[in-house]
């Protein structure tokens, strides 16, 4: 694939840590792996093989073409973005990127709760943007399962096996959680 045919960081409007291509990594499971994964702009081609992410306005416009495309393919749904609009897709989408542009902008938990519970999407949701640890465990209870992690401290932090772990919780989300203690409101993840 050409170096062309993925998102620079001038195309599009885009950013620096909007960017991803083959080569970068990925924290999964409780380590960091190579990610197979490339972010398109608005006009890149689609590689014929490998896995793209689309931008969520581009997949919407070209999801007719690509219905009988067999490639894996994902969405990079940005704030402002409808994620109830991917429901007729769930079952097409390999994995969609939820991006976190800042630490004070929560709306991509409320996303990734609506993609889990409400639409019940299986694929990995992944956290692309400005991932930062004390945030994780939080994204994995709204059910993100993989991260993009430019931010070189959480880098360090991950890497040397620190997940700042939350041990309570007091607000319920859709998965198995146990209540703790005597206060109903209060839960435990389930073991």
């Amino acid at each position: 694939m050409s170096a062309d045919a993925i998102a620079s960081p001038a195309a599009a409007g885009s950013t620096p840590a909007e960017v991803s291509g083959a080569g970068a990594d990925v924290f999964r499971d409780g380590r960091f792996e190579p990610d197979d994964w490339v972010t398109l702009d608005a006009v890149a081609p689609i590689p014929e093989e490998g896995k793209a992410f689309l931008p969520f306005a581009r997949w919407l416009a070209e999801r007719e073409a690509l219905a009988g495309d067999s490639r894996p393919l994902g969405v990079v749904v940005k704030p402002g973005d409808d994620p109830e609009k991917l429901a007729p897709d769930l079952d097409r989408l390999a994995a969609i990127a939820i991006d976190f542009p800042a630490f004070t902008d929560g709306r991509g938990f409320s996303y990734a709760r609506v993609l889990r519970e409400h639409l019940g999407y299986r694929g990995e949701l992944r956290a692309v943007g400005n991932v930062l640890l004390d945030q994780i465990p939080l994204m994995i209870r709204c059910g993100v399962d993989a991260f993009v992690v430019t931010h070189q401290p959480t880098r360090a932090r991950l890497s040397k096996g620190d997940t700042a772990e939350v041990e309570l919780y007091t607000q319920p989300v859709g998965r198995p959680e146990m209540p703790a203690g005597t206060r109903p409101w209060t839960r435990r993840k389930a073991v």
